[in-house]
């Protein structure tokens, strides 16, 4: 596996874990006990350094100088439908251009992906789609919208029932486990992953522009 290739899968799983802040949180409860706090619809975000694209001019090159298009994806917002055996989840985002060379009317065609993550590490699905900006004579910006979606198996995603009673159970004070987090058991921690789906949305890159993407 190449740097940039492991650099991304370190990417994808830092904002698949960072996606379970606040999906799948554990909350002091009436001072002794715990509960769990998670939805089966999957967090969504853009990993690490694939939120923006540089194209350039000459092939092959990074230089400033010949940077012909940078793209941004932003304003990034989900809605889920999570009522049916399978869970529908969309993300729609905005793309905002800028061109060096503002001479004459211009179309610019730039990939993005679509991926579904299970419990931050296993990639259980992955689509391209593209986003087209249409660039006004003498403008140097420009803007699209984009669409990305997603099934998830509703059983898949929801915590067995032995899982979801520890997490769940009133402890007491007194009690043995009272002060044990029901996360720190291994089995436990191991349900709840499998249980987590992310779905993560980025433009598609190639190695290069990933690359400089990482270390400008």
């Amino acid at each position: 596996m190449t740097a940039s290739k492991r650099l991304i899968a370190a990417s994808l799983i830092a904002v698949a874990l960072a996606g379970c802040k606040t999906t799948g949180d554990i909350v002091v409860d009436e001072g002794v006990g715990i509960s769990a706090a998670r939805s089966v619809c999957p967090a969504v975000g853009i990993p690490d350094y694939t939120g923006d694209v540089t194209t350039f001019s000459a092939p092959g090159s990074t230089d400033s100088r010949a940077i012909d298009v940078t793209a941004a994806m932003t304003n990034v917002r989900t809605q889920c439908n999570d009522t049916g055996d399978k869970i529908y989840a969309t993300a729609t985002f905005d793309v905002l251009a800028t061109r060096t060379d503002v001479r004459g009317a211009r179309q610019v065609q730039l990939p993005y992906f679509v991926t579904v993550l299970r419990g931050g590490r296993a990639v259980i699905s992955k689509r391209v789609g593209s986003v087209t900006l249409n660039f006004a004579d003498g403008q140097p910006r420009a803007q699209a919208s984009g669409q990305a979606a997603s099934y998830i198996d509703r059983t898949e995603a929801t915590l067995p029932a032995d899982i979801r009673d520890q997490l769940t159970r009133k402890r007491r004070a007194g009690e043995a486990d009272a002060a044990v987090d029901p996360l720190t058991r291994p089995e436990v921690r191991a349900a709840v992953a499998r249980a987590t789906f992310e779905m993560l949305v980025g433009f598609q890159l190639t190695e290069q522009q990933l690359a400089y993407n990482a270390t400008r």
